[in-house]
């Protein structure tokens, strides 16, 4: 998939990017796209490589014998009133393990998320991942439309729904009491924000390309991060240094990584952005992190 993102120029994946996240609607993205379409590249190439794929996302089977997967509700009486996730535990027998919140991208519960949940769970984790979308019926099984109805949800009372996914994790009684949080793009920026809304929250957070939270609230944050960034992505990117500026002046313990070459949603493997290399070393980081903080 790698060799044919190469084949594809950088302005499609920006194009992609602008219209995911709501800089522009999908008939100006799909006409863009035609002007690539003149310079000789197939729409079928195109679309293929920017739009997911989610066969080829799945490393872990539902159905593998170390995990056992659930779905959760939960109550958010400050958000949607109920929520909803996904569980994930190992299926070895423990009294308490470390807890990882795992949170998606601006689209709903999809297939790729589901993975990573059951990837952490496979490295001995207990892993719990909310759908923002479940009090309109939940991630409706293409991206588009999840776009569209995450869009719609108040985005505050979304906010106070992960806050009420992290309580409920973190308090179970398999729970050891130190929570963690990895999020993609708008999850980045959720676990950026959870961060920083309640000090005694996480323990330890990796936000994948995710912006940060409003600057009043960052002084709140004590959790241990680490930052992962792709070195392609601009409009993550320049949120940085001002953030990083934060982090210092409240000696939050922090560390980031830039991945080179590496777009926005680098770690997804369900589309042509994703960089094989870059993100099996993020995720080494990543679970290595976690096992040094949470256990």
């Amino acid at each position: 998939m790698k060799e044919q993102s190469t084949q594809i120029p950088q302005e499609a994946f920006d194009w992609y990017d602008d219209y995911a996240h709501g800089g522009m609607d999908r008939r100006d993205f799909m006409k863009k796209l035609t002007t690539l379409v003149a310079l000789g590249y197939s729409m079928t190439t195109l679309t293929s490589a920017l739009l997911p794929n989610y066969a080829l996302a799945e490393q872990v089977s539902f159905n593998d014998d170390d995990i056992i997967a659930s779905y959760q509700e939960f109550d958010s009486p400050q958000g949607h009133g109920k929520g909803r996730g996904y569980l994930v535990k190992p299926t070895t027998k423990k009294n308490t393990y470390p807890v990882v919140l795992v949170i998606h991208e601006n689209r709903g519960l999809n297939p790729y998320v589901k993975d990573v949940a059951r990837r952490l769970a496979k490295q001995g984790f207990i892993a719990f991942a909310p759908d923002a979308l479940f009090p309109v019926g939940g991630y409706p099984g293409n991206d588009d439309d999840g776009r569209a109805m995450q869009r719609k949800l108040d985005r505050g009372k979304i906010q106070h729904d992960f806050v009420a996914a992290a309580n409920f994790l973190k308090s179970q009684p398999y729970s050891n009491g130190k929570l963690g949080a990895v999020g993609f793009c708008f999850g980045g920026y959720m676990v950026n924000y959870l961060a920083a809304v309640d000090s005694k929250l996480l323990t330890a957070g990796v936000p994948f390309y995710g912006t940060p939270a409003t600057k009043e609230l960052r002084k709140n944050i004590k959790a241990s991060m680490m930052i992962q960034l792709g070195e392609l992505d601009e409009r993550v990117n320049k949120s940085w240094p001002e953030y990083e500026q934060d982090l210092k002046a409240q000696n939050v313990d922090y560390q980031m990584y830039m991945y080179k070459n590496a777009k926005h949603g680098f770690h997804n493997d369900s589309t042509a952005r994703y960089d094989k290399e870059n993100a099996e070393l993020a995720w080494q980081r990543t679970t290595a992190f976690f096992k040094e903080k949470l256990t």
